[in-house]
């Protein structure tokens, strides 16, 4: 068994026992706590296409080999630099027979038994929600390589996120604005169309108007993307995954709790966004005035009217969006990538699309409640009601078409949103240094 003693050689009790943990936590689709045999040939040949990709990512020569010098320039992409005699060691550990380069062979058997989510060139090509912004920050954060968080990679990669979020989210604010009012003030009796809806904004506050609540909206974009990032980390390390990324569930619980987390900090700015959108020419002379008014009116539980909606929503927005996401993301991977995990701006653009419009459909009549709640004291006459009681007033008046009210602009605002922001974000992750792609 000269094979199978290679693979694992260098191993010792303990660490073999938890490395075939690790393999059976992978491989075991029925979740039934044990591996059995077509769970294993199915797990060595899914890591195995994995670990191709990544092989033939570092050989830059094409010549089925990988050198120190392909080593340091592939760790050089990635912001990492590395001496000739520390990539030498690295080949050394995986170098059988002595040449100093290691083939397709020594690769595969000295990686085959070290079970991996998300190899490190799929988590770099594959970046979600750091790259779209479609007004809406309840995605599950994205993953990054311990090289990305080793080298401080990954604040550029935020940065260069937030200020995607900023171009995009002033671009598409006259759709978000018209959304905001459809699902206020359009009913039965009151039909609001799109032309209508902007011809109306127009009228009562001329051109400017249309961007009326967008400053709060970027605004709190680096707070959120913050509190969020550090939540998930933390609630990563609470879970006690030692690995560099975690599995589909896990990711989705850290991510749903971080983005609760993240959206309790910002909530009162959510809610002046929406009064702000809301208000009439003149009625506010800022954001602070908003926020004062509110505050004498309506006292401090104002500023967190519709936050249940609002957290209620994340579940099934993250899950749906990362679902979605994933699935495409593998079908592709399963389908198309040969050479490289790099699936090229289209297929990036699409899978982004896709995911979040099926997520934000999925959530949307949780937003809309949420948007009532938030405008309820500022609408004369209107009654204050309760998650439930609106929900049933508004299918009972308006039947379940009522609760998916302004789903138009902001269906119409997504491809153009998440456009807008790939651009800015490859744009200034050049700016800031970034080499990952």
């Amino acid at each position: 068994m000269p094979h199978q003693t290679y693979l694992l050689k260098g191993f010792d009790v303990d660490s073999c026992v938890y490395v075939f943990q690790k393999i059976v936590k992978a491989g075991d689709k029925d979740l039934d706590g044990q591996l059995d045999f077509e769970e294993f040939v199915h797990y060595l040949r899914d890591h195995e296409k994995k670990l191709r990709l990544v092989f033939k990512s570092l050989d830059k020569k094409n010549d089925g080999r990988i050198d120190s010098q392909e080593i340091m320039q592939s760790l050089r992409d990635l912001g990492v630099h590395i001496s000739e005699e520390q990539a030498e060691k690295i080949l050394k550990s995986m170098d059988k027979n002595g040449t100093m380069t290691i083939d397709w062979n020594e690769w595969r058997d000295y990686h085959l038994l070290h079970p991996a989510d998300n190899i490190p060139e799929i988590i770099l090509y594959w970046k979600h929600s750091t790259i779209f912004d479609v007004g809406e920050s309840l995605m599950v954060p994205d993953e990054f390589t311990a090289e990305e968080k080793k080298t401080g990679m990954w604040w550029r990669h935020l940065v260069a996120g937030g200020g995607a979020g900023v171009v995009s989210r002033t671009c598409t604010a006259p759709l978000d604005r018209l959304k905001v009012l459809m699902q206020v003030h359009a009913s039965r009796s009151n039909t609001m169309g799109i032309a209508g809806g902007f011809a109306q904004m127009i009228r009562e506050g001329g051109l400017r108007s249309l961007w009326r609540g967008n400053g709060i909206n970027v605004l709190k974009i680096a707070p959120e993307s913050a509190i969020k990032f550090m939540a998930y980390e933390q609630i990563k390390r609470l879970i006690g995954s030692n690995q560099e990324t975690l599995g589909i569930l896990e990711r989705l619980v850290a991510g749903s709790l971080a983005g609760a987390i993240a959206q309790s900090s910002i909530y009162p700015m959510e809610v002046l966004k929406t009064r702000l959108a809301l208000g009439r020419t003149g009625q506010y002379s800022g954001i602070m005035d908003c926020a004062k008014h509110i505050f004498k009116k309506e006292g401090l539980t104002a500023f967190y009217k519709g936050y249940i909606p609002n957290v209620l929503g994340i579940i099934p927005y993250a899950g749906i969006d990362l679902a979605v996401y994933e699935t495409l993301k593998n079908w592709w991977l399963q389908r198309f990538a040969t050479d490289s995990a790099d699936p090229g701006v289209f297929v990036l653009l699409a899978c982004g699309t896709m995911s979040s419009t099926c997520g934000q459909l999925a959530s949307y009549p949780l937003a809309l409640v949420r948007t009532r709640m938030q405008a309820q004291a500022s609408q004369e006459g209107s009654p204050q009601m309760t998650m439930t009681g609106l929900f049933r007033h508004i299918v009972r008046t308006e039947g379940a078409i009522g609760l998916y009210r302004g789903l138009a602009p902001n269906f119409m605002k997504v491809i153009p949103a998440v456009s807008i922001s790939y651009v800015v974000y490859e744009n200034l992750k050049i700016t800031l240094g970034v080499q990952s792609r």
